[in-house]
């Protein structure tokens, strides 16, 4: 066992909100700078450059673990981490067969597929934005049937944060942890959303440029660096934990 230093929710060029300075080498340069393990590429409603992420930082010592941040019927966004590239690229194929609309770079920004040597290779063309007509419930139990792990993004947030645009975490919902954003304290978030232990909570940066890489982050205590490892940390099981 050891101890993994992880930002699990970074955007990159692809999400229409991210900059274009977000591209793999850049985001890999900066993830090892301020001495990441692990990073999750969570692009909104896609998957596409997390291969090129991954294939960046072949030679370093980060693991990048393919992600996307779903946004449900409800506009509650959820972050789907998978172990297998094609588990995440599936769900990513699934989510935009659900998502209505076309972007408008204009209006919303581009949204730029790119190689690992940060060459753009298209643009998407679905409203990565928008909102799919999945429910929140959908949304999760198909990033399980996938093998994924899911958890709620940015729950400190009013929009687009589970409990803000619901109220409260529904019980039977099988969420793997939540996320709190670096505006909170762990201590504050546990007392605010943890809901006396049931989900244990990770931090994420949701960085949507290189100076945001790292301001929030979570220390798991893993035999290795990886999707399932993190699922038993959040669910506390095998000796795997959360450590800050």
């Amino acid at each position: 066992m050891r101890t993994y230093r992880a930002d699990l929710h970074i955007h990159t060029c692809l999400s229409p909100c991210g900059e274009l300075e977000m591209t793999p080498r850049a985001i890999v340069d900066a993830a090892e700078r301020i001495q990441l393990d692990i990073i999750g590429v969570c692009d909104h409603n896609a998957t596409a450059n997390s291969a090129a992420v991954a294939a960046a930082a072949r030679e370093r010592a980060l693991t990048v673990v393919a992600g996307l941040e779903v946004t449900s019927r409800e506009e509650v966004h959820v972050l789907g981490l998978f172990d297998r590239p094609a588990a995440a690229l599936d769900m990513q194929t699934y989510v935009q067969a659900h998502l209505a609309g076309e972007n408008d770079a204009d209006e919303f920004g581009p949204q730029v597929v790119v190689d690992e040597h940060d060459e753009p290779v298209e643009l998407c063309p679905h409203l990565l934005i928008g909102a799919t007509d999945l429910s929140l419930t959908e949304v999760v139990e198909a990033i399980h049937a996938r093998d994924g792990c899911a958890i709620a993004a940015h729950v400190d947030r009013e929009r687009f944060g589970v409990i803000g645009q619901l109220g409260f975490v529904p019980p039977a919902l099988p969420l793997d942890g939540l996320e709190h954003s670096p505006r909170v304290s762990r201590v504050a978030a546990q007392e605010r959303f943890a809901e006396r232990g049931r989900w244990e909570l990770t931090c994420g940066s949701d960085a949507h440029r290189l100076s945001e890489i790292g301001r929030g982050s979570t220390e798991f205590e893993l035999d290795r660096p990886a999707v399932r490892e993190i699922q038993m940390a959040l669910h506390r099981t095998g000796g795997r934990r959360v450590v800050a």
